[in-house]
């Protein structure tokens, strides 16, 4: 009934899986995302030995160490890749299952490594953050129960993935984990304004996310301490917000050069949360723009190739995770230069760390799979059809 209601499109029969994948997968988000793990690679190298010598490792001890990691992350993100969507979403939901039970435990079985808020499992060579594979996996479930509400006599997807997306938020919040709660519940909303949500409503969620804001810097010292900060017209140049604004600031539009940097040896997370300071500083502006030129056409081009899809579960799920992978770079980004309060959020596929990482490798690959051209009419063909 499908192909006589909307036609068919030629499809290369007997063809291998990997020309055919070649073929079909969008190659500049692809390039976009081996560009920028290459950076980070880059970056590492001048941001990392520092923290080494400081633990008694070796200098490339750290990068080493992200190499494998990265590795791992590319790896999965090419299998899932060649995914179909509905196998993307059997995964996804056995993979949320997972998650959500890993983050729930948390509390009693989980660490803070000293950091004050608990969000890691220590596996002794190795630490994992549960809520970084439930981000991508949670979107592709939402897409799902969203998408599965638009059918006749179908569930009441919306109001369960709102359900679930609030007992998310409430676990992250808890730990605390702000950042990652905002990301989740961006996240949320994108794919529910896609799907035709009402303003009214989302103007009222995000009165709920005031209100509860408001009740967190009252009730919460961790979540006080980091608004206020960030409100003080004065920056104390002894925290991080003060090493990564001067260092931004000393780099100017080339950089002081390529190894001279100094913050690297100032700042306990330059390899990480911070490591766009780093960037600034040895190679200026120049390359930040650069790489927000490489966020900014991941989101951009799976954006436009989603408009053509017709499948409404891909085009939700996909803009999902286009839209969190932006806004996590956006995030990363504003903290380090005072535009948004502090948040402990990585740079996607630039900042170190395995959890980060692998699950970017997760995300980008799931995108990378609802991106693909398929043999299907293109959604703009089907209403032009139609009005004749």
């Amino acid at each position: 009934m499908t192909e006589m209601v909307y036609g068919t499109v030629p499809v290369h029969a007997g063809e291998p899986v990997l020309p055919k994948w070649w073929r079909t997968v969008d190659r500049w988000t692809l390039s976009c995302v081996l560009i920028l793990f290459g950076i980070g690679i880059l970056l590492g190298l001048a941001a990392s030995p520092p923290l080494a010598e400081r633990n008694g490792f070796g200098a490339f001890h750290y990068v080493q160490r992200q190499a494998i990691f990265g590795g791992a992350a590319l790896a999965t993100m090419f299998f899932v890749s060649l995914m179909s969507p509905v196998m993307v979403r059997r995964v996804a939901v056995l993979g949320f299952l997972g998650a959500f039970v890993a983050l729930a435990l948390l509390p009693w079985l989980g660490t803070d490594f000293g950091k004050g808020a608990v969000r890691w499992y220590s596996l002794g060579f190795a630490s994992v953050q549960p809520s970084e594979f439930l981000k991508p996996v949670f979107v592709v479930v939402a897409a799902w129960l969203m998408a599965a509400s638009q059918d006749l006599g179908g569930p009441p997807g919306r109001l369960w993935s709102f359900m679930l997306c609030i007992a998310i938020v409430a676990m992250l919040a808890l730990q605390p984990d702000f950042g990652q709660a905002c990301l989740v519940l961006f996240g949320w909303g994108v794919m529910y304004f896609i799907a035709g949500a009402p303003m009214i409503l989302l103007f009222g969620i995000a009165g709920l996310v005031v209100l509860a804001g408001t009740f967190a810097y009252e009730n919460s010292e961790h979540f006080a301490r980091r608004i206020d900060g960030f409100l003080n017209p004065e920056i104390d140049p002894t925290t991080q917000i003060g090493y990564a604004t001067n260092a931004i600031q000393e780099g100017g539009f080339f950089g002081v050069g390529v190894g001279e940097g100094q913050v690297k040896w100032s700042l306990p997370d330059a390899h990480t949360d911070f490591i766009i300071a780093v960037a600034a500083e040895e190679y200026g502006l120049l390359l930040v723009i650069v790489i927000i030129a490489l966020y900014a056409t991941v989101v951009v081009r799976s954006l436009s190739r989603l408009m053509r899809e017709r499948d409404p579960f891909i085009r939700l799920a996909g803009a999902g995770l286009a839209c969190m992978f932006g806004v996590q770079a956006m995030i990363n980004m504003g903290v380090a230069v005072r535009l948004l309060p502090a948040k402990g959020m990585t740079l996607p596929f630039v900042s170190y760390g395995g959890s980060s990482l692998i699950a970017g490798g997760i995300a980008i690959g799931m995108l990378l799979a609802f991106t693909r051209t398929r043999p299907q009419g293109e959604i703009g063909d089907i209403l032009r059809a139609r009005m004749r």
